[in-house]
């Protein structure tokens, strides 16, 4: 006779982020996460479902009508991005997440960050949208203007100005538009929480354009990093020879950034703005000792097409920032090791999650290498973003009970 057994209704019992979280929250334990701080560069909250309180901050009243009809989702399988984060309904904390439950104050981004944060044993997080990155490919530039206004304008007056210090972001800059960076930098770049700025990869706009100059020197003057976050679109043409997404997601996170990059070095940038400080996001690390490697030897037969350098663009580049998702931990850990050597990453890796997308990393990546020592993996999960953002020490509520219950009992033992 067939054994009947029960099993649970996920979708009864109701979505919790801490409890789809419950192993990630067991390393953090394992791994004594308690004891220092953890800062996660990039981090993804969904906009999506606060877009009717963002739309409200869109200043020109028919662009704010037409965004409230439209709203601010990708299409369906037959679209140019379709929906491919979710793994077809396996990762379920994208469809679940919508119903999760959450007290009435604050408000909900805070709620459902403050969850995942404290289950992966993260104390400060900078926060990016997410489908909202997509607007840098609209042809409308004056959507993409508005729609980064309106977000940057809802974010710091709900989320950084209301919650205590935990919630960071580098701001949304519209790079099609370098008149609307600029005024957005003066606005916003004293505002609490803001710790930077950044402009999403996937754009056609040259970064050594005589345009942004002002742009950059407004940053560097206010100590303001620039991060370049790496992202993915099929309408690029030479990606739309792909026909599978990981074909297309492992080519177009790194060769945006590997463009805008190699103009930045060829151009003099570093140069001109060498206090600027650069960070590179979301795509992974195995492109940097290649491109490296490549403009390396360039340089050395052609310096005098970039005559701005006084270094070969290897330096320069051991001097960014880079941030560690998504780290490729393929069965060669000789070449990752090699990989950390050359980019400096003791002092120059930053850990980021991109929780909550499908190819996340926790903290235990980096943690578990075997090839850092303690105090380097403390760097790269926390140490070397509190000096880059000049961070305060900051320790998550849940960090100071558990290590307070931690010496009442060793003075009780």
């Amino acid at each position: 006779m067939l054994k009947v057994t029960s099993s649970r209704d996920v979708a009864n019992e109701g979505f919790n982020s801490s409890v789809h979280l419950k192993n990630a929250a067991a390393q953090g334990e394992s791994r004594n996460y308690d004891d220092f701080m953890i800062v996660d560069v990039d981090a993804h909250h969904y906009e999506t479902e606060a877009f009717s309180e963002i739309a409200d901050y869109i200043d020109d009243p028919v662009l704010r009508r037409e965004a409230k009809f439209q709203g601010m989702a990708r299409g369906g399988i037959a679209s140019m991005d379709g929906s491919y984060q979710e793994m077809t309904g396996r990762i379920t904390r994208y469809p679940e997440r919508r119903g999760e439950k959450v007290p009435p104050q604050p408000h909900r981004d805070i709620t459902l960050m403050y969850r995942w944060m404290d289950a992966l044993r993260v104390d400060v997080a900078c926060m990016f949208p997410t489908p909202m990155l997509n607007i840098v490919t609209c042809p409308r530039i004056e959507v993409e203007v508005a729609l980064a206004r309106a977000y940057n304008r809802w974010l710091c007056d709900n989320i950084l100005e209301s919650e205590n210090g935990r919630l960071k972001s580098m701001l949304y800059l519209p790079f099609n538009d370098p008149a609307a960076c600029i005024d957005i930098v003066e606005k916003f770049g004293s505002r609490k929480g803001v710790i930077g700025f950044m402009v999403v990869a996937t754009h056609y706009r040259s970064v050594h354009d005589n345009a942004y100059m002002k742009l950059y020197s407004m940053l560097q003057e206010r100590n303001l990093p620039l991060a370049f976050h790496a992202a993915y679109t099929w309408s690029d043409k030479q990606l739309s020879l792909t026909n599978r997404f990981m074909a297309v997601h492992a080519l177009g996170f790194t060769w945006h950034n590997m463009l805008h990059m190699t103009n930045w070095l060829v151009n003099g940038m570093p140069e001109r703005f060498p206090k600027l400080k650069i960070i590179w996001i979301e795509s992974g690390l195995a492109w940097v000792p290649f491109l490296m490697q490549r403009l390396d030897n360039e340089f050395m037969m052609r310096s005098s097409d970039a005559p701005l350098l006084k270094r070969i663009p290897s330096d320069y580049m051991r001097e960014m920032y880079y941030t560690s998702q998504p780290m490729e931990m393929v069965n060669n850990p000789k070449a990752l090791e090699v990989t950390f050597e050359m980019i400096n990453a003791k002092t120059q890796l930053l850990y980021s999650s991109d929780y909550p997308h499908w190819d996340m990393d926790l903290p235990s990546t980096i943690y578990d290498l075997p090839f850092l020592d303690e105090q380097a993996k403390r760097d790269i999960l926390g140490g070397n973003a509190q000096r880059l953002f000049n961070l305060e020490t900051t320790l998550a509520p849940g960090k100071h009970e558990r290590r307070a219950q931690r010496g009442v009992k060793a003075a009780a033992g």
